[in-house]
């Protein structure tokens, strides 16, 4: 397998690559995969009827990763992938995933990544996914699509993070929770110039005691768009927060939507928004220290999605 130095930069970024990391690992590139291994744990099998892999994780494994990002240095790419992951009762595994398109070209690249987690009883899993837009060129479009179906005891931890540069991105999520399973998502989204970013989380709690934590944090900048949508369902006794708070600058603009809908007496759900600008006493703070404003900005909003 040869990776070009864009490549490796994108790998870099999305995935922490400096060299391919042992174990279960698939790298697909401008469509196509290009690097394959599984391990005596975590089998990785590509699909048979559509683009995409199977993901098989043992039961009962413990501290286990598997990567799979997806790379785009090509214009006029338009990428469909399908990734299921089924996990083994009582196990414990990371997935490393995220998608980074270099576009100098003159027509956009597109990736659209759908993927499915069936979560086993009592396991824990820790997802995280990166997206990236490098490049002078045309558009670099990214649309993750996330379905999750969580037994009971199983736990899914969620980390989505938008580092820029992605000119748009519709980010769908939903969830069907069992007794006692858990669903903690952190997103993290950045914007700026005429880039607009979309989210819409479905969370079913559907399971006794089964609980969600929803947390977005957003800088949108320039003349960018962002809007959160939300509908968090409780359909047994049960716990859901979802917190979506927004920094802004220039003419930019932030919409949050939230829904919480309580079909059970005990349901407890709660949504908490907050949108504003950067604190000015913060900016002179940092500018009397010796930093430009450009400087002080960067590194409040920096500060603010870590």
């Amino acid at each position: 397998m040869e990776l070009t130095k864009i490549d490796k930069e994108l790998l870099s970024e999305i995935a922490g690559f400096h060299s391919i990391p042992e174990g279960a690992v698939n790298i697909r590139k401008n469509g196509e995969g290009i690097y394959r291994t599984s391990s005596s744990e975590i089998e990785i099998v590509p699909k048979k009827d559509k683009p995409g892999i199977d993901i098989y994780i043992k039961p009962g494994i413990q501290n286990k990763s598997v990567h799979i990002p997806v790379i785009i240095s090509k214009a006029g790419i338009t990428d469909l992938v399908y990734n299921d992951f089924y996990v083994g009762e009582n196990s414990d595994c990371t997935i490393i995933a995220g998608c980074g398109i270099h576009n100098d070209g003159a027509t956009q690249s597109t990736h659209n990544g759908i993927h499915t987690f069936h979560v086993g009883k009592n396991a824990k899993v820790k997802y995280v996914e990166k997206h990236l837009g490098l490049g002078t060129g045309a558009e670099k479009i990214l649309n993750p699509t996330t379905h999750v179906f969580l037994e009971k005891n199983s736990t899914l931890e969620m980390e989505t993070v938008q580092l820029g540069g992605v000119s748009s991105a519709i980010r769908k999520t939903s969830a069907l929770l069992g007794d006692n399973a858990h669903l903690v998502i952190s997103e993290k989204i950045k914007t700026t110039e005429n880039q607009s970013a979309i989210t819409d989380f479905e969370v079913k709690l559907a399971g006794k005691n089964s609980s969600a934590k929803i947390v977005s944090r957003s800088v949108a900048g320039d003349t960018s768009y962002q809007e959160f949508n939300s509908n968090l369902i409780g359909e047994n006794e049960c716990f859901g927060h979802v917190e979506c708070d927004g920094l802004l600058s220039g003419e930019a603009r932030i919409k949050s939507i939230p829904k919480i809908d309580a079909k059970n007496v005990n349901a407890n759900l709660v949504h908490e928004a907050q949108i504003g600008k950067i604190a000015g006493d913060q900016l002179i703070k940092l500018m009397s220290l010796g930093l430009s404003k450009a400087e002080a900005e960067k590194l409040i909003i920096n500060a603010y999605l870590k």
